[in-house]
């Protein structure tokens, strides 16, 4: 790799095609929250139309190829996160092309800088809660590159001197700040603490504590007289609630001739014609009669069914 790496390098010095040719200057690789970044100023006296060509790593792997802007987003060609890197730039101008020019090695994960965490204050009280939350990182995550982390949490009276505080429980992201005057307006200032990394400060942020310690047992009161008030007027509105429900919506009831005269039998002819009638059929009844002399004698009678009996049946044997 050595002998591979020297004799890229011997052939991109041999490749500058003269002394007048312009070659970017101030290269530089960086890194913020793992990320990996190429950037360089253009030459001096540059002319009008040059475009940029970037290589990276030991073996220079292609970057960017043929940009107008001055820097190269390198974490888009598949970087590692515990990876040692190194960048070039060359100029190129129709044929003619510029000497690479290199950057400074960089480790990834000991060289990258590590943003501010995300902070907010929330008044609990006297004392005040400080949440934070993590930066994000371009590749990987900050909890799985680094094992130890620690919060450095500075605060202050607004006007007063800094305090430190050390948080280096890294799984809690929560801290609270007690033993604070109340009524008092703290300031507070939050940076993430890795063994070796360079990182930022959060930006300050204040907030006003409350009247006293007992304010949560003062609201968790608050809390139990609304509850007592509610159930002091939802209990006798259940036991009242027939008294209630009949106050709401009285029972009506219908005045007592007009209930006489509903369950009355109607006597209006046209009620006693639109009352359903059927047609009764005569009941005939034949008998037979015995005589000692005459023999038999076959007699037959109708009997109505309103009770009347008479001889006018229509049956054959009559």
């Amino acid at each position: 790799m050595i002998k591979y790496y020297m004799l890229s390098l011997l052939l991109s010095r041999t490749c500058k095609m003269s002394d007048k040719d312009p070659d970017p200057t101030n290269v530089q690789l960086t890194s913020r929250d793992l990320n990996l970044v190429l950037s360089w100023d253009p030459p001096a006296e540059a002319p009008s139309g040059l475009i940029y060509t970037t290589e990276f790593s030991w073996w220079f792997s292609t970057g960017c190829v043929n940009i107008t802007t001055f820097q190269c987003e390198l974490s888009n060609f598949n970087i590692s996160c515990y990876g040692t890197y190194i960048a070039k730039v060359r100029a190129l101008l129709g044929e003619d092309a510029s000497a690479w020019v290199e950057s400074k090695d960089i480790m990834l994960d000991r060289d990258t800088l590590i943003s501010p965490p995300s902070v907010s204050l929330l008044p609990i009280g006297q004392t005040l809660e400080v949440s934070i939350k993590d930066p994000e990182f371009k590749i990987c995550s900050l909890r799985n590159v680094y094992s130890i982390v620690s919060y450095k949490i500075t605060y202050w009276k607004e006007g007063q001197e800094e305090q430190e505080r050390i948080h280096n429980d890294y799984q809690q992201d929560r801290v609270i700040l007690d033993d604070l005057d109340p009524l008092t307006k703290y300031c507070v200032q939050v940076q993430l603490i890795t063994l070796t990394n360079p990182t930022e400060s959060s930006g300050v942020l204040c907030e006003r504590t409350g009247d006293t310690k007992n304010s949560p047992v003062v609201a968790a009161v608050i809390a139990c007289a609304v509850i007592a008030v509610a159930v002091a007027v939802t209990v006798p509105a259940v036991v009242k609630w027939k008294s209630i429900s009949h106050f709401i919506w009285p029972k009506v009831s219908l005045p007592r001739h007009f209930e006489k005269s509903l369950q009355a039998t109607p006597e209006s002819s046209v009620c006693l014609i639109m009352q359903p009638t059927e047609e009764i059929a005569p009941l005939s009844i034949v008998t037979v009669e015995e005589s000692s002399h005459e023999g038999t004698k076959e007699s037959c009678y109708c009997k109505q069914l309103n009770g009347t009996v008479g001889n006018n049946c229509l049956h054959p044997a009559c």
